[in-house]
């Protein structure tokens, strides 16, 4: 379960996006980004150490761009390349958010729930009195199974063909509501 606190960020998500994104070169998209979160989901660190969060924006270019970062309380030792930048979490302290393709933690999670046939995390919120509330999702995704030892992030989700939804076809596919299902991320 992912807790989410109700909290300020400083630089916000998006403000860190749009400075982060156009130095990729993975990125082809509309310079300076717009990043409007069309959905999201967290996967669970077993250690509850480091938050796993992807989001799918649309840049402006209408096309759904898949980013996927990390936060941590301390620097990632040798990520200093994925390091997305920093950022002050109200309730958190200090966040080092990492394009989680960089973070072992995450690679690691993301090949056990596609392996595994796992689904994203369930949601809750922290009201910061001792309560929870449930927090509604905006996607869905499932792992198919299969085998592999190395997880590919697709940046631009694809859409899923013949035999991405069967079992042991190794990919991990996203639902969100109104749009056809799309592979995120493959095993190889």
């Amino acid at each position: 379960m992912a807790i989410l606190h109700k909290a300020t960020l400083t630089p916000t998500k998006a403000e860190l996006v749009a400075a982060w994104l156009p130095e990729q070169d993975w990125y082809d998209g509309v310079v300076p980004p717009r990043p409007r979160r069309v959905a999201t989901f967290r996967l669970d660190d077993p250690a509850g150490e480091v938050g796993l969060e992807t989001l799918l924006v649309d840049t402006g270019d209408e096309r759904l761009w898949q980013l996927a970062f990390s936060y941590r309380a301390e620097p990632l030792e040798g990520g200093a390349e994925h390091l997305v930048g920093t950022l002050e979490h109200s309730v958190l302290g200090t966040r080092y958010v990492y394009d989680a393709v960089g973070d072992p933690v995450y690679r690691e999670v993301l090949r056990r729930t596609v392996v595994g046939a796992g689904r994203e995390a369930d949601l809750v919120r922290d009201l910061g009195d001792g309560t929870t509330e449930p927090v509604e999702k905006t996607m869905t995704v499932r792992g198919t199974g299969g085998e592999g030892v190395d997880v590919v992030l697709e940046r631009l989700p694809q859409p899923v063909a013949d035999g991405d939804l069967e079992e042991g076809s190794a990919a991990l596919v996203g639902e969100l509501p109104g749009r056809a299902p799309v592979v995120l991320a493959r095993l190889v």
